[in-house]
């Protein structure tokens, strides 16, 4: 079967790190060009992996069959409108938007074209995470805690802007929301307390009566522990660590997508999941300092 051309919107560290490797390796994807808003950065990225680069997004979305997006969270909203318009699938980064108005937008425009979308919630395409899932949902829960700690704002390569501005909940704050939505039931309320560019915490409540906790921070000095999410229920406990995930996390996020392009339609984690999310994002910034 013939790989799934996508082309990539963006050429920063994450897309040089991740998603044009990711693209280019192929069996199930190829990346079929790249654009950014900075021209050389793109050309240079593309270069290094034998695709063209593109001056106008026009004229990447007529080469591909799907778009991955790897800028910031108020760019992916507006450009990814656009993709969906153009009847593209996408691949989209966490958090689906900058602000709920955005990602309302952007998941309308997905539903209203009817093309398939797929987020990277990097956990979730690990093995371990399906096995400790399995056994969360097993357990009766009730309860349960997640912990992502680390000092990234400091400086290096996800020292960015609008994690500068906007702290730990809208960056590491959607994989912890997630894993313990996906665990314990739907998040159906949440409060807040500390800073989101110090230290968050959130207590969440779920339609299933379990609650949860979640510590968010990426304003820490020195060594930090693997993040962590843990669930305790009626019959025992599980825990999974983030040092857990293994290499095999994005060969996974292409094969899924390339299956979820040729199926059509959604998958688990689509835009309207990062929708709902994002909802508790930003309900959980307004009561932070």
């Amino acid at each position: 079967m013939e790989p799934v051309p996508v082309g990539l919107v963006g050429a920063g560290p994450w897309a040089d790190m991740v998603h044009a490797p990711m693209l280019a390796a192929g069996p199930y994807t190829s990346l079929a060009g790249v654009w950014a808003r900075r021209p050389g950065a793109a050309a240079e990225l593309a270069g290094r992996h034998g695709a063209p680069a593109f001056e106008r997004i026009e004229d990447l979305f007529e080469v591909c069959r799907a778009v991955a997006f790897c800028v910031p969270p108020a760019v992916q909203a507006e450009l990814g409108v656009l993709a969906a318009a153009a009847g593209k699938a996408l691949l989209l980064e966490k958090p689906l938007a900058a602000d709920l108005d955005g990602a309302r937008r952007l998941a309308d425009a997905v539903a209203e074209s009817g093309v398939a979308s797929q987020m990277v919630f990097t956990f979730r395409y690990s093995r371990a995470t399906a096995e400790f899932l399995e056994r969360a949902r097993a357990l009766e829960p009730f309860g349960g805690y997640a912990a992502n700690i680390s000092g990234a704002l400091h400086g290096g390569p996800f020292a960015t802007p609008w994690r500068l501005e906007r702290g730990a909940v809208l960056d590491v704050g959607p994989h912890m929301i997630d894993l313990l939505d996906a665990a314990l039931g739907d998040v159906v309320s949440v409060r807040a307390h500390g800073s989101a560019l110090g230290w968050a915490g959130l207590l969440l409540e779920h339609a299933t009566g379990a609650v949860s906790e979640a510590s968010l921070c990426m304003a820490a000095r020195g060594e930090t522990p693997p993040a962590r999410v843990e669930v305790y229920g009626r019959t025992g406990s599980a825990l999974l660590l983030g040092s857990d995930l293994g290499e095999s996390v994005f060969p996974e996020v292409a094969r899924q997508f390339a299956e979820t392009v040729r199926r059509g339609g959604g998958h688990p984690l689509n835009a309207r999941h990062g929708l709902r999310l994002q909802e508790v994002i930003e309900a959980a910034e307004r009561q932070l300092r």
